[in-house]
């Protein structure tokens, strides 16, 4: 049993909605953020918002039904409920090819869910209660799934609960010990905001290895206007190397003094935003433990997230592998070696 790469998050039913701003205006939701709600609010907004879809989501959920899409071998550690949502979250996640095993929860609470209102110009406001989510512990963390993955990868809307914290930070340690690697995304800048000096420590530790980050959460990272200047700090820090994703003016990759830009794919339309960072993380990763280069790597990312945002939803609908410029990517795979840590 050896995968590429193991995540671990807040497994999440996503119910999607197209909307407008005026509904959002009326309901008091920040466009654009993700916000804890708790199941009063939940009952409210999925009653209040119109048809919908549902589907298996959470930030890490997503990047490794990306990482399967695209030829790579995945596994997941997440906390569902034993309920019709928790069914639906297991169902989809291991239909792509994902080794799932996390013990689910009887009875209470129920899967979290997420709902997410897509306004006319793509950009997506997630409202999410995390339910069962928060109950990831130490238990749940097989250590013989963490020693045989390339990258451990989590998410940093995953650093609240205080048990699953103590997860990652065991699943961290067990990688280290096997030789592995430990990736993060810094997911959203509310999160940086409410952990910022825990998620530094994180990184001058040498407690992850990658960090993936969009431009806002640098700046939230190192309190400052200067994109630059976040590049620069982090630089001094992270153990291996950082991507930045920056939407349509495409990634940095930061390694020590190198910085190396790569442009966005083009995209017909953006029909929805949600899953870009997700499956940028994804592309990257696919091409990074397969032994491509970071040009190589950033370039699957883009494509990756440049598809995802063309379609509703944050889960491919076919497979990224087969998409013209991932395959002719991926066919410089070929005769490379597999990293090493």
């Amino acid at each position: 049993m050896q995968f590429d790469v193991l995540t671990i998050g807040n497994a999440i039913v996503d119910i999607i909605s197209r909307t407008d701003d005026a509904f959002l205006a009326r309901e008091a939701i920040d466009k654009g953020a993700m916000t804890l709600i708790d199941a009063t609010r939940a009952v409210h907004l999925y009653d209040a918002m119109g048809p919908a879809i549902e589907t298996s989501g959470g930030s890490a959920g997503n990047t490794v039904a990306g990482l399967v899409s695209l030829g790579g071998t995945g596994a997941y550690f997440g906390k569902v409920c034993d309920d019709q949502l928790g069914a639906i979250f297991r169902h989809d996640i291991t239909a792509l090819g994902v080794h799932y095993e996390t013990a689910p929860l009887q009875d209470f609470p129920p899967t979290a869910r997420s709902m997410i209102l897509v306004t006319p110009d793509g950009e997506r406001s997630m409202n999410t209660y995390l339910g069962a989510c928060v109950e990831l512990s130490p238990a749940d963390i097989d250590p013989d799934v963490v020693a045989a993955a390339a990258v451990t990868y989590f998410e940093g809307y995953l650093w609240d609960p205080p048990l699953a914290k103590q997860a990652i930070v065991e699943a961290a340690r067990i990688a280290h010990a096997h030789g592995r690697l430990v990736a993060m995304t810094l997911s959203d800048a509310f999160c940086v905001h409410r952990y910022r000096a825990e998620f530094l420590e994180l990184i001058a530790s040498g407690t992850v290895d990658i960090v993936f980050a969009n431009e806002s959460e640098m700046l939230a990272l190192y309190e400052t206007a200067s994109l630059d200047e976040a590049m620069d700090r982090l630089a001094t820090t992270v153990k291996r190397f950082a991507a930045v994703t920056r939407s349509e003016k495409g990634c940095v990759i930061v390694e020590g003094a190198m910085r190396l830009a790569v442009p966005a794919s083009d995209v017909p339309q953006v029909v929805d935003t949600t899953g870009a960072g997700d499956l940028f993380a994804s592309g990257f990763l696919r091409g990074f433990t397969a032994g491509l280069g970071h040009e190589d790597c950033a370039r699957l990312g883009v494509v990756a997230a440049g598809h995802i945002i063309g379609q509703i939803g944050p889960r491919p609908q076919g497979p990224l592998k087969d998409l013209p410029e991932a395959a002719a990517i991926l066919s410089r795979i070929g005769g490379r070696a597999a990293i090493a840590s």
